[in-house]
């Protein structure tokens, strides 16, 4: 029998199966660059040239590394100390510039017209591909686009209602009483006393997403907090490396271990889910927790729709829902909180106005909805914290085909990065004191402040804004009430400013405050 052209033919294949892999390998870390490169400068966008693989996510490390090395010097000028090779490639190249993810050019964009018709056409310009590993720690309604993240969207709106976040103000009482007493035991002897309120805030917040969400205590929840927290550390570890198709396939030590993490998360939510699901249909239970509210509402589109694979969220989706309101619902607020601590602690008088303001409208009456929506010096302030210190310190987006932007025709394959931190520190948009506390530029609103221009959008904007901000505006403005009617607050001479994101800007070395009783 003759073999030999069946094995002509086979290494025939080989050769082409190998030379089409090849030069996939070499499009994707060196033509298509070069190529996406190419055609961002002949547009006038400027940035480091491309280097092989790595691009720009060395010196970006290495930039954020050094900086968090030591604390900077007291102040609210932080751009450079939390985003310095960002910081770096806006004063080098100009606004319209561009950085390298690796073999990915993203592009910074800084004008609200354009960043207003970015989170306008959320079609056009979505939400980035992640690497597959970050996805273990939470994706959701965060990370959808077209009509996957419209069916989310509509069957989640019921639970950030007005009048169902009035239904949850008892838990966020409860949880801040807590927190309340804890500090009134430290200063009970001496009249004052020095903490790291840091890990308080994060504790209270926890407590709150899992009383509000689930209907539970924080001390219930508490292994699926550390199991995320785990995560998020880990994840961290992920970003700051080279993504590299197929690495997380490998049984790395750190693969293994969030892929462990992810397991036992989805099987504690799957338990918890499936009762919850049980009892509503048995209607045995009054659903006015988000958990519940979500599964209500779930059922319902299902019902209405008929039993169609397509209607309704599976059991898959809820759980990366409620991933993500254990996440966000307490990893936002908690920040929001350290940093107008902070931020009061160095500004008294802004503290005492505050203050005043939560005994003129409360008294010594436990918080209403009511009154939190008239509290105008509190709400003044905490937009100018998530001014000055936002949550989340860039958004991104991706361009899946050609698509043109303002004076721009963007290539596919590039990203889009709006840094919410340095347009929010700008000032060409915000004036000379857009490095400074100052709570008055809100007196009249955030459209006058603005001047109706897309430059302040902590919890992103258009559509896609964050469902949850009522939700944690109303948090944060329970527990600083609260706190501000038994204490006034100080730096601690052991602060160290050193504001750092990781996922959240959080302050790294934590908040040193020194309390003392009203």
């Amino acid at each position: 029998m003759e073999v030999t052209p069946v094995i002509g033919i086979l290494l025939s294949f080989l050769v082409v199966g190998i030379l089409i892999w090849g030069w996939r390998i070499l499009d994707w870390v060196w033509v298509k660059p070069k190529r996406l490169e190419r055609r961002l400068r002949q547009q006038g966008l400027t940035g480091n040239s491309y280097r092989f693989l790595s691009g720009d996510i060395k010196e970006s490390f290495a930039m954020s590394r050094q900086a968090r090395s030591k604390p900077m010097p007291l102040s609210d000028d932080i751009t450079q100390y939390v985003a310095p090779f960002l910081h770096q490639t806006v004063k080098n190249y100009g606004k319209n510039s561009f950085h390298w993810v690796g073999p990915i050019p993203r592009v910074t964009i800084m004008e609200p017209e354009e960043i207003r018709e970015i989170c306008t056409k959320f079609n056009d310009f979505q939400k980035p591909h992640t690497n597959p590993l970050v996805n273990l720690l939470v994706t959701g309604l965060v990370s959808l686009d077209g009509e996957e993240w419209a069916k989310h969207r509509k069957i989640i709106n019921p639970a950030f209602h007005q009048d169902k976040l009035k239904n949850m103000l008892p838990a966020f009482y409860q949880s801040c009483i807590e927190m309340i007493s804890e500090w009134e035991k430290l200063v009970f002897l001496e009249g004052s006393s020095e903490l790291d309120v840091w890990p308080y805030l994060v504790k209270l917040t926890r407590d709150v997403i899992s009383r509000a969400a689930f209907g539970s205590s924080y001390e219930e929840g508490r292994r699926i907090f550390q199991l995320l927290e785990d995560q998020s550390n880990l994840t961290m570890q992920v970003i700051q490396s080279a993504y590299i198709p197929g690495w997380r396939h490998l049984p790395t030590k750190t693969n293994r271990k969030m892929k462990v993490i992810a397991k036992d998360i989805k099987d504690s939510l799957k338990g918890m889910i499936k009762k919850r699901e049980e009892a509503t249909k048995a209607s045995e239970v009054s659903n006015d927790d988000l958990l519940g509210i979500l599964v209500e509402s779930n059922i319902r589109e299902i019902q209405e729709h008929g039993d169609h694979k397509n209607m309704g969220l599976s059991i898959e989706d809820v759980i990366e829902e409620c991933k993500l309101f254990y996440f966000a619902g307490q990893e936002t607020t908690s920040v929001l909180l350290v940093w107008t601590m902070v931020l009061l602690a160095r500004h008294p008088h802004w503290q005492s106005k505050a203050r005043e303001e939560v005994l003129q409208v409360f008294g010594d009456s436990k918080p209403d909805s009511d009154g939190l929506s008239r509290l105008k010096v509190v709400t003044m302030i905490l937009y100018e914290v998530l001014r000055l210190y936002p949550a989340v310190i860039a958004l991104g987006r991706s361009v899946p085909k050609d698509t043109k932007l303002g004076n721009f025709l963007l290539p596919a394959g590039v990203e889009i990065s709006m840094p919410v931190l340095l347009i929010q520190h700008d000032q060409e948009l915000w004036g000379e004191d857009a490095h400074e506390f100052n709570p008055d530029r809100f007196s009249d609103g955030v459209s006058k402040a603005t001047k109706s221009q897309v430059i302040y959008f902590p919890f992103g904007w258009g559509p896609r804004i964050c469902i949850g901000q009522n939700f944690a505006l109303m948090e944060a403005k329970m527990a600083l009430a609260m706190i501000l009617r038994q204490f006034w607050f100080e730096l601690s001479p052991a602060y160290a400013h050193s504001p750092c994101a990781l996922i959240t800007l959080r302050p790294q070395h934590g908040a040193h405050i020194i309390l003392h009783k009203l």
